[in-house]
C-alpha cells in the first residue's frame, strides 16, 4: 500500500509538559486510521501537528515521502490537499449554507464562482444538506452543521481528510447521521485520520486503531487486534471503562 502520510520521531511540548513523545506512525492510500485514548493523551495536538495548526518541536511530518516541515514543500498545497473537520464546526456564521462551501474553492483554490457552485452543490447533495443552502449556521442542528463542514472540507477536493472528534459536540441523536456520512466516504476510498470516541465506528470502519496514552502510541493494529485481544493493560483499562 503506498504510504501518504508518514510521522516520524514526532515531538510536541507546551511547556514543560511533552505532549508528544516520539511519534511514530504511517497512513496508507485509502486507509482509514482512528485514533482513540483517554483525553489528554496528545490525540488532538498530534492531529493538529500533522494540520500544520501547531508547529512541531522534532520529528518529521511525511507527505507522499517529501517533509512539509523542511520548508521545500508548498504549505499552501499541502492545505489544500489534507483537509480538516473540526470538533466545533468552524462555519462562518454570517455566510449561507451554500457559500461556506463555496469561499475556500474561490479564496484558496482560485476555482470560478460557477465551478465552485457546482462542486459545492455535488457536495452538499451527498452529505444530504441540499435542502438547506440559503439556511445560516445558526438555523442548522449540530448535526447539519457537521454535516455541512464535511461538505466544505470535501470541496476542497483533499487527498486526506483529518477528523477531531467530529461527533462530540453532537446530542447523541444526530451523532449517527454524522458518522453515516463518514462511512460513506470511507467507501468511496478516501483517506481519513479520525480521531473519536466512537469505539462502533473504530471497529466497523477503521482499517487501522492507534491507541495513545500519555503521549506515546500504546498499541497499534487492525481494530480486531487492538479493540478485541487487547494486549496492552492500559489499553484494556481504557476499553473498558468506554465500553
Amino acid at each position: 500500500m503506498e504510504s501518504v502520510i508518514d510521522i516520524r520521531h514526532l515531538r510536541k511540548s507546551f511547556g514543560a509538559h511533552e505532549v508528544l513523545k516520539d511519534i511514530d506512525f504511517s497512513v496508507g492510500k485509502g486507509e482509514v486510521a482512528c485514533i482513540i485514548g483517554s483525553s489528554g493523551s496528545g490525540k488532538s495536538t498530534l492531529l493538529r501537528c500533522i494540520n500544520l495548526l501547531e508547529t512541531p518541536d522534532a520529528g518529521e511530518i511525511l507527505f507522499h515521502g517529501k517533509n512539509v516541515l523542511s520548508g521545500d514543500v508548498s504549505l499552501g498545497n499541502y492545505h489544500a490537499r489534507v483537509g480538516m473537520v473540526f470538533q466545533q464546526f468552524n462555519l462562518f456564521n454570517n455566510m449561507t449554507v451554500l457559500k461556506n462551501c463555496m469561499v475556500g474553492q474561490m479564496k484558496v483554490l482560485k476555482r470560478p464562482a460557477e465551478e465552485s457552485r457546482e462542486n459545492a452543490l455535488k457536495y452538499l447533495q451527498r452529505v444530504g444538506m441540499e435542502p438547506f443552502l440559503n439556511a445560516k449556521p445558526r438555523q442548522l442542528s449540530g448535526g447539519q452543521k457537521q454535516r455541512v463542514a464535511i461538505a466544505r472540507a470535501l470541496a476542497m477536493d483533499p487527498e486526506v481528510l483529518l477528523f477531531d472528534e467530529p461527533t462530540s459536540a453532537l446530542d447523541p441523536e444526530m451523532v449517527g447521521e454524522v458518522l453515516a456520512v463518514m462511512q460513506s466516504l470511507a467507501e468511496s476510498g478516501l483517506t481519513m485520520l479520525v480521531v473519536t470516541h466512537e469505539m462502533g465506528f473504530a471497529r466497523n470502519v477503521a482499517s487501522k486503531v492507534v491507541f495513545m496514552d500519555e503521549g506515546v502510541i500504546a498499541a497499534q493494529g487492525t481494530p480486531r487486534e487492538v479493540l478485541e485481544s487487547p494486549e496492552n493493560p492500559r489499553l484494556r483499562e481504557f476499553l473498558g471503562s468506554v465500553l
